[in-house]
Parts: structure tokens; sequence; C-alpha cells
């Protein structure tokens, strides 16, 4: 293997790596992945690994599972030493059993429990090629598993390419691009392959190959010398700039596919239709039901088919010469080929209706009985995708119209149900009479999607109150789900924009409405938007609604909680929250469990539960990417960013703080603009920048005021005033204080309460008023379930009273604050409360006490790491790898009140000597 001495050297440290791992290898067509798939491969198994090989095709892209069921097919005997619960979720997965579908969670839950049972006696690799063309429910399982294999003996390694899009890319999963070879590379392997062409040959070959292995080994036998060579490379559009390297190598295989006899050709096209492979060593066992191809050695002699060494079938030299069997077929060719096909799979409902499918052009009830018989064989099995586009499928070819409609009506149920709102709302569309306006109920999808999956705050809310107000109009007095739905729709887009027009509209348009208007939509309207004006009462209004709980949808429970977050009770209703992320995420439906996750998350930051936000918050991000929820992918990394500035992990909180503002701002989705802002608030407060700190604050708010309808403004309070006070200016913050005070914050929330008392405490110039400020703050009966407010409002007092009274009575508030900053894993506070006990004659060595709380583990991986060991050294040393000795380092650094390698060394020093490792 020419020039790529790299990659092989990451797949080899691949192979031999402690624990179970994915990767995938992403490059354009015939780049070689496939190559460095077989190389890994052989070494997996010359190190005692067991290898299963899998490829995607494109013809079975559509039948769900179907990858899933070959990648696992030899090891499928094996489920039955499974637990019964698992059994029976293979079964419903794979057809063999009726069943609830099985969600992506309680299937790779079972895939990772057969894969260990499958590793135990030795390592097992899985090698899937051509991932691009895997159906769509085998790639968010694979996914789901690809991501908790470690710990495992398990390996999985995915060849994608790069030019064609598939749920992979979204998968979080970790990359090895595979680029095109190098000049110098290029060279020696068309020299080696090709010795004999002369130089105006190799030039031509050289430049339009472009590093591409493919290209070099196949272009050069086309290409002829002397006079024609012009000519061949101007067929073969080698001049054509426009035509990509794929579409090139097409002219190459389709000049040789046209010279087969015809029954080669069909024999070829039945193959290609039918998903037969392009890797040697993974045709799947006849129980798959491929097709075979026979008396085709025509074709190998010409270079566009293989024989597989395992089976002794058939098998296409690559991917690419399969699409061009198709693509240089006929119409009536390629329905003629799915016509047999279909006769082939008789007893395969899914695999013939899907051939039926494509052969057949007028209506025929026939097949769309057969269509309709393979959707709900895959609904029964958690396949919607494919569902959906049989239904639709089997509505174009009904013979009657109520046919047609209640298909098309089927189809979008499905849809709507798996969160396919775009193709619901299509499918709703296509049953439309001509002229009529889009029905209401299509605007909740149409309008819902636009939002959870751009970010679309704008064209969605006029969509949406345009609906409201039609069926106002032409509805009166006819309260409706759809309505319903609508309204609280409105409300979550301008949750999102934070925007005081739209939110003005909005509450004009439900004051409209009158006793139309959904009484917990108002709760909503007025907790979501601006609770600084609309706040007061809130809490008990969700608190009342709670009480009826029995009566309740999840997503009644989800939104109710948002509203409680927003004044600062959500720990009231933790419990129904995690019980209902649980039930949702178990179920599929795991668009309600994403917000869930992220008031669990939010709830956790607040009572200071820190690390167990970190874990909530990676777990919702993963669900966002797996399913695409761009918006909602982007709100997890702001909350995430901002637990980070809390922390004190600038550098991580600044780089989501990025990403998420880079997205959100264009947008004009002002509920992340203002958590971005919050973020680098919080980050330079924990560095000490205050300048920064303030900047920022105002770009939230101006001293003074509370932006109408800007969420963070009254959350942001302490944070204006302690960087205004550290900056100068004192008057701003004094003014930012008291119209907390007016505006009555104290009476919306505990948070708020507690925050206001401590900012009218900072900036008050009267000593004596200032003690009962902070007095009424620090006994606030909420101000333990905010310690790190609480933690900071000690801190500035004991600041003020090491001034105004002296050392000794800062000390007790000092030293409760250090506490609190330090059980949080907050060490730049720690550090900076620290400074202020020296500063007030206490000593603040790290004691023996705190030590302690090291584990003898930590502690040696502490002092190896003091040394300058590097994470992968430590692991060589202590039998670990280098992401469990991170882990280590990870929960070192906040015991130790440090945040850096730097400081291990120091730190350790301060151990007793009986105590050092």
């Amino acid at each position: 293997m020419i020039g790529r001495d790299g990659e092989r050297g990451r797949l080899s440290a691949f192979v031999t790596a402690a624990e179970g791992q994915v990767l995938v290898l992403n490059g354009e067509t015939g780049v070689g992945k496939s190559a460095l798939l077989d190389h890994v491969a052989q070494v997996a198994a010359q190190a005692g690994h067991t290898v299963i090989r899998a490829a995607g095709v494109e013809a079975e892209s559509g039948l769900p599972f179907a990858g899933l069921h070959q990648l696992l097919h030899s090891l499928l005997p094996s489920v039955e030493s499974l637990d019964q619960v698992h059994r029976i979720v293979f079964d419903t997965a794979f057809g063999r059993s009726g069943g609830k579908p099985p969600s992506v969670m309680s299937l790779g839950i079972a895939i990772l429990d057969l894969l260990s049972l499958a590793s135990s006696a030795k390592p097992l690799l899985l090698v899937l090629d051509d991932g691009q063309w895997l159906d769509t429910s085998s790639i968010a399982v694979i996914g789901f598993v690809g991501r908790r294999l470690t710990g495992s003996s398990v390996k999985l390694v995915i060849g994608l390419r790069s030019d064609i899009s598939s749920g992979f890319d979204t998968a979080a999963l970790p990359e090895l691009p595979v680029r095109a070879l190098s000049d110098t590379a290029a060279r020696q392997l068309l020299d080696l392959r090709h010795p004999d062409l002369k130089a105006a040959v190799r030039r031509l070959v050289l430049d339009q190959a472009r590093g591409n292995p493919l290209a070099l080994l196949e272009l050069p036998t086309h290409i002829r010398v002397g006079h024609a060579e012009l000519t061949t490379a101007g067929v073969l559009g080698l001049h054509d700039a426009s035509l990509t390297l794929p579409r090139r190598l097409q002219h190459v295989y389709g000049t040789r596919v046209k010279k087969l006899s015809d029954d080669v050709r069909e024999e070829l096209l039945r193959g290609a239709l039918d998903g037969v492979g392009a890797t040697p060593g993974t045709v799947p066992a006849p129980g798959l039901g491929r097709y075979r191809m026979r008396d085709a050695d025509e074709a190998v002699a010409a270079g566009l088919l293989g024989i597989d060494p395992l089976s002794g079938d058939f098998v296409f030299r690559h991917p690419l010469v399969r699409s061009t069997v198709v693509q240089t077929a006929t119409p009536n060719q390629r329905r003629a080929a799915h016509a047999a096909l279909a006769r082939v799979h008789r007893d395969d409902v899914e695999r013939r209706a899907t051939h039926l499918a494509a052969s057949t052009v007028d209506p025929d009830e026939e097949v769309a009985a057969a269509l309709e018989a393979a959707a709900e064989s895959a609904t029964r099995r958690g396949g919607a995708v494919a569902a959906v586009a049989w239904l639709t499928r089997a509505a174009e070819l009904s013979e009657n119209h109520e046919d047609r409609s209640r298909r098309l009506g089927d189809a979008a149920f499905v849809a709507g149900h798996a969160g396919l709102f775009d193709q619901a709302q299509q499918l709703l569309r296509s049953d439309r009479a001509p002229g009529t306006e889009e029905s209401p109920a299509s605007v909740v999808t149409s309008a819902y999607m636009a939002l959870f999956e751009d970010g679309d705050v704008r064209h969605s809310h006029r969509q949406v109150a345009a609906a409201i107000e039609n069926l106002r109009d032409h509805a009166p007095h006819q309260p409706s789900e759809v309505l319903t739905r609508l309204v609280n729709l409105l409300l979550a887009i301008d949750q999102y924009a934070g925007d005081a027009a739209q939110w003005e509209e909005t509450r004009a348009l439900l004051g409209s409405l009158g006793d139309l208007a959904p009484s917990r939509s108002l709760i909503y309207r007025d907790a979501w938007g601006d609770v600084v004006r609309h706040g007061a009462g809130v809490g008990e209004r969700v608190e009342r609604e709670f009480a009826g709980l029995a009566d309740m949808e999840p997503w009644d429970i989800t939104r109710l909680s948002v509203a409680a977050y927003h004044v600062d009770t959500l720990s009231r209703y933790r419990t129904h929250l995690q019980r209902t992320v649980d039930h949702e995420a178990e179920t599929g439906f795991v668009r309600n469990s994403m917000t869930t996750l992220h008031l669990i998350m939010l709830d956790q930051m607040a009572v200071g539960e820190w690390d167990e936000a970190e874990r909530t918050g990676q777990r919702c991000l993963e669900l966002t990417t797996t399913h695409g929820y761009l918006l909602l992918g982007h709100h997890t990394r702001a909350y995430l960013g901002l637990l980070a500035a809390m922390r004190g992990q600038v550098e991580r909180a600044r780089e989501l703080q990025a990403t998420v503002d880079t997205w959100a701002r264009p947008r004009g989705i002002g509920f992340l603009t203002q958590t971005t802002d919050a973020i680098g608030t919080t980050a330079a407060l924990a560095e000490g920048d205050y300048e920064a700190a303030y900047l920022h604050a105002i770009g939230i708010t101006p001293p003074g005021t509370f932006t109408p309808y800007a969420y963070q403004a009254p959350r942001t309070l302490l944070d204006l005033v302690e960087a205004a006070l550290h900056t100068g200016r004192t008057e701003q913050a004094r003014t930012h204080a008291l119209a907390a005070h007016h505006a009555g914050l104290p009476h919306i929330s505990p948070r708020l309460a507690l925050i206001t008392h401590g900012a009218l405490a900072m900036t008050t110039p009267d000593p004596t008023e200032a003690d009962q400020l902070y007095h009424q703050a620090e006994t606030h009966p909420a101000a333990p379930h905010f310690p790190y407010e609480h933690a900071r409002i000690r801190l500035a007092h004991g600041i003020r009273q090491r001034h105004t009274h002296g050392p000794k009575a800062a000390r007790p508030l000092l030293i409760q604050a250090a506490e609190t900053f330090e059980r949080l894993g907050a060490p730049t506070w720690t550090e900076r409360t620290r400074a202020e006990l020296r500063a007030s004659g206490l000593a603040t060595r790290t004691t023996s006490a705190h030590l302690a709380e090291l584990t003898w583990q930590e502690r040696r991986i502490a002092d190896l790491a003091a040394r300058g060991l590097t994470n992968k050294e430590i692991g060589e040393r202590m039998h670990l790898s280098p992401r469990t000795v991170s882990s280590h380092l990870y929960r070192v650094f906040p015991k130790l009140g440090i945040t850096s390698r730097a400081a291990l060394r120091d730190a350790l020093g301060k151990i007793p000597g009986d105590q050092n490792v």
C-alpha cells in the first residue's frame, strides 16, 4: 500500500488500543477507504480478533434495519443466550415477531449486550464499508452503539464517502480523513501498475486523477497513445473541468458495460438493483436473500466483477461499477429487472414491495396493497422512514381517491409520530385540493420543523400567528387541540426569538382569543416572555397546575417546568421530570426528552450538582446530534458553555460560546445570544477580568433597567453589579440594584430575591444597611438551594467585613464561601476566596484532611503528571487508557484547588511528609 503510512499507523494503534473504540474513515470515491479497511481487518485478524465485515448498498437503504441485520447476522444465534427482554427487542426489530417497535436506546442496549457476549472470549472488530448507504434506522442504532464501546473489547470501523451525506455525519464519531495521495505517491503508484505509459499519457493521467488511487489504476487503460489520445480523453470527459472524478470514472466503466452481451448486462442489472456487494468478504449469508449473479464471467474479464474469496460469488469490483450498471440501463430495463426481483423475493414482504414499487407505473391496487402491508411490517419494527415511503407510494398507485386519501393520511400520521414533521406536512399538502390554503394542522408541522431544524423564529412566527388568526376568525367559540398546539408553538417560537415586538404581537393575539386561549398557555405566556413585568404569581399558578398532574401529558409537564425554571422553582418538580425523560427516551419519543434533559440540567446547575449537570448535558447533546435537532443541539451547547464558565473552564466556555453565537445571532435567536453573553460574563468573572464581564453584561441589558423580554436580564443582575463595582462604576451598580428592587424582583422568584438583596448590600454606602441586607440574603430560606450565588454573596460580604470590621469578622464568611466553591468544583472562585482569607491573616495551605479525599490511584496519577509524564505515559505505567488518566486528573484538579497541570507540583508539595506518594 503506497502513500498510506500515516493512516496505517493510526489503524494499527486503533486495533491495539486497550479499550473498545469507533473510527470513521471519510474520503471521496476511489480514494482507498476499502483498501484501508482490508488492512485493518488483516491487522486485527493477525492480532487474534474476530473480524466481521458488512457493506451498505444503495438498493437496501430504504429497508429498515437491513444494514444492522447484515452487520450482526453471524452473531444472531447468540441472541438466544441473552435475557428475554433483549431477545424480544431483536425479534421485533428483525421482523421475526410482532410487538411494540423498539427505541434506538432499547435496541442499542440489546446490541451492546450481544457484542459483549460475542467478545467475551476474544476481541471483536466490526468493519462496515459504504456506511453512507445504510438505512436510517440502522445508522441511528449503530451510532448509539459506537458512542458506548469504551470499556469493552469491541471495535467498530466505518468507511464513508465524503461526497454523500448520511446520518453518520452528525453521529459525533471520531474520524480519520482519507485524502488523495501526494504527488510523489501518485507517481509511484502509477509507475508501479502502469510502468510502460508514454510521457504524454502519464502526464494526463496524473493531472486528471489528482491523487485518487482508483483513477490512477483505471484511467490509463482507456487512454490511447498517439493521434487518438486527445479524442479518447475528450470522450471520457477528461478535458471537462465541470465533471467530477466519479463521473469521469463512470465514463470508463460505462464503455465496458456497453460492450457486454445483453444477457450479462441484464444479470449485472439485477444484481445491482438488489444490492449485490462491491467489497470482497462482505457477501451476506444466503438467509439474507440477496440476488446471486450467475454466468457473468464475461464481466470478470472486462474488469467489472470480481470473485469473492469466501463465498465464490460474483461481486462488483467497486460501488461505482454497480451504480454505472444502473445508470446505463433504460427505464424499461430497470422496471423489468425490478419485476423479476419481486418474483425472486415473493416470500419477503418488504423486499418484494420495494421491487414492486419500482416496477409499476400505472395505478395498481394489488401493488398498493402489498406496499401497505410492507409499511405495516416496517412500522411494527420501528422503521418509520420506510413505512412513510411505502405508504406514500401506495397512495400514488391507488386506483380510487378514497384509498389514496386514506393512505396519505396514514403516511402523515406515521411521519408525525416519528418526528418526521416535514414529510408529514408535505403529505398533508399533497392531499389538499388545488387553490385551498394550508390547513392549521399542516402549519403546526411545517413551523415546528422550521423552528427546531433550522432555528427559524421569524417566518415561523408569522406563519403560526396567521393560522391562529384564521381559526379565530372562521371558527369562533370552538376550542380545539389544533388551536392549543398552534398557541403553544407560537409561544415557544417567541421564547427563542426573545424579540419584544414579536412578544407584544403575540400577547395581543392571545388577548383577542378571549375564552379560546388555553389557560395553561397563559401561564407559559407570562413565564416564558418577561418575568420582570409579568412573572408575579406565576410560581403559584404553576404549583396549582401541577396539583392536577394525573391529567397531564408528558409535554404538559415539560412546558410547565419551563415556566417553573423562569421563576426558579424547578427543584420542586425534578422527580416528575426524571420520570418523564426515562419514559420518553425508552419509548423512542426523544423530542420531549431533549427539553426535559435541559430542565434537569438547569436544576442541577442551580443546586450545585455540577458533575451531574455535565453528564446530563452530554446525554442531551448526544440525543440532539443523533436526531438532527440543530436548535436544541445549540441550546444544549449554550448550557454546557454556561456550566463551563461557572466552573472556571474558560477556554471550553468560550469555544462553546463562539459556536453557539455564530449559529444563533444571524438567525435572530435572542434566547441563545443572550445565553452566550451570559457565558462571556460568567467566564470573565471567573478569570477576574471585570471589564470584559461588564461589557458582556450590558450587552444583555443596560444598567438601571431590564430590557423587555430579555430572559437573561434579571438572571445576570448579580453579574452586572459585581462587574460594575470592580471596574469603578459604583453609580451604575447602585442604579441597577435599586432597579431590581423597584421592579419587584424579590417577589417573583426565590433566586431573584437572593441576588437582589445581595446586590443591594454590595452597593449601599451605609455599613449598617449593608449588614442588614447581607443578613437578609444569607438567611433567605432559598439561599441553600442556590449555593453558587450564595457563596458569591458571602465572598463579597467577607471582603467588605475585612475592610470595615477587620480580618477576624471576615473569616467565617470567607471560610464558608471557600468551602462552597470547593465543593462545587469552581477552582478560580475557590482560589480568589483563599486569597482573601490569606489577606485576613488565615493560612490557607491545602490541609491533609482535604488531600485525603484523593484516592491512592488519583494521588499516584497526580504525582506522575507533576513529574511531566503525558497521559499516555502514565497509562502505560499504570495499565490504564489515556482517557481514564484524563478523567482521574479532571477529578484531581478541583480537589487540589488548581486548574492546570502546571500547578500540580506545588499543590502536591503541600502534603505533609508522611503522606507524600
